[in-house]
């Protein structure tokens, strides 16, 4: 995922698309060049937090919001379960790194197909909780939300690893 400076004047669904990429790959620069062991590597003990924890929980976010919830889909959760509901986190480990990484690069691809499969930012996606509707808009800007919250984790989490920052 290459990232590419956001247009500084657009209408408002190229620039939220725009915006939700650059978010995307940021998580992926974050996490380019680093070993599996690096990306399990874990913060802070008792915090089950590493890059590749971020990646899974991102992936099943994706697939919660785009393919759940808007589109309506059933898809099981990739990783969470009723017994186990931070598995995306906790079952990070060296041995699924590859993994982690191709379904999280999937789940956005098929996250970009519903967008584009939507014709209006005023599309209605049903959600079990909250308010029960939303709209692509709102899952939109939720998801620029939720990326830039964890990409500052992950800034943290990759200066611990390697000392890079403003990757």
């Amino acid at each position: 995922m290459e990232r590419v400076d956001t247009p500084l004047i657009a209408a408002e669904r190229p620039m939220l698309e725009a915006w939700l990429d650059f978010q995307r790959a940021t998580l992926a620069l974050k996490c380019r060049g680093l070993s599996p062991e690096q990306l399990a590597t874990r913060s802070v003990p008792p915090s089950t937090l590493s890059l590749l924890g971020l990646v899974r929980h991102m992936a099943e976010v994706e697939r919660h919001w785009f393919q759940r919830c808007l589109l309506g889909a059933d898809q099981p959760p990739l990783y969470r379960t009723e017994a186990a509901r931070d598995l995306d986190f906790d079952g990070a480990t060296p041995d699924n790194a590859s993994e982690g990484l191709s379904t999280w690069e999937t789940e956005c691809d098929a996250s970009r197909s519903a967008v584009a499969a939507s014709d209006s930012l005023d599309a209605i996606g049903k959600t079990p909780w909250r308010r029960g509707e939303v709209s692509l808009r709102w899952i939109l800007v939720h998801m620029i939300e939720e990326y830039a919250r964890h990409n500052g984790h992950a800034d943290l989490l990759r200066e611990t690893i390697d000392g890079a920052v403003g990757v």
